[in-house]
Formats: structure tokens, C-alpha cells, sequence
């Protein structure tokens, strides 16, 4: 594929981050969730053995589960993603090369961006939505 993927239409607009799961908590947590309708679920790379994890969950759910990693930084992390089934990736900063590797997978990609000349960086290099990272320096309201 040559493009990452649009952001596909939620029964319920979020994502489940997932921190510190550990893999042999993964298959019964990730059916929990979408068996309540959340169909987003994203495992943090500073999970213990996230990779593990992942390929656990997209194991026991449906191909329309987007079910992905958080803390993507590298190529490397985008490759490890891939080789776990995993389609969503999620990024505290916009960065290119992993920008270009989640596109020749056709990965759901929402890279951080806190600027609007992040943001439409992240745009220009495909992104399919948008994270606002740190969100907690906004404020409430």
C-alpha cells in the first residue's frame, strides 16, 4: 500500500490506551472492550512486551478492530507493529520516516502535534487524524 489509511468510522469516537498491559492480560482485556463497542485499542511501546500483546489482541478480534501501538518513534517500532498485526499507530510527535513506513504499510496513523505548523505537517505527510499532544497543557475548558 502507498498510503495510510482514513480513519475509519467508530460506534464510539475513542481510543483505549491500554498502559502497562501485560500480554497475558491482552486477549481478555481486548475482548472486554469490544464487546462493550469499543473498537479502538491502542497498547503504549513502554508497555511490558507490547508487540506480544497486540498480536494477542488482533488474535481474538475481528478484522474491523483497529487495534495498534502508542509511542511510536521509530521505523523500527512501525516494522514491529506491522509484524504484530497491528494497524492503528500513535505518536506523541510527527516525524517522517515513521510517517513514510506506516504509509507503505497502510497503517491508520494519529501523529502528536501541539502547533498549527505541526499539524499541517502531519497532514501534508498523510496522517489520518490527529492527536493533540501534550492535550494537558490546554487545560480543561
Amino acid at each position: 500500500m502507498s498510503q495510510t489509511a482514513p480513519f475509519p468510522k467508530l460506534k464510539r469516537g475513542l481510543v483505549a490506551i491500554l498502559r502497562g498491559l501485560k500480554p497475558t492480560e491482552a486477549m481478555a482485556m481486548g475482548q472486554a472492550l469490544f464487546d462493550t463497542g469499543i473498537e479502538a485499542i491502542e497498547v503504549p511501546l513502554n508497555s511490558p512486551q507490547p508487540f506480544s500483546s497486540i498480536a494477542r489482541i488482533v488474535q481474538v478480534l475481528p478484522k474491523t478492530a483497529l487495534v495498534g501501538a502508542g509511542t511510536v518513534l521509530t521505523p523500527a517500532d512501525v516494522d514491529g507493529l506491522h509484524q504484530a498485526g497491528g494497524r492503528l499507530l500513535v505518536s506523541p510527535n510527527i516525524d517522517a520516516e515513521v510517517m513514510a513506513r506506516a504509509m507503505h504499510y497502510g497503517m491508520v496513523t494519529m501523529p502528536g502535534v501541539f502547533t498549527p505548523t505541526e499539524a499541517f505537517l502531519a497532514i501534508k505527510l498523510g496522517a489520518s487524524a490527529l492527536k493533540f499532544f501534550p492535550a494537558s497543557v490546554l487545560g480543561a475548558g
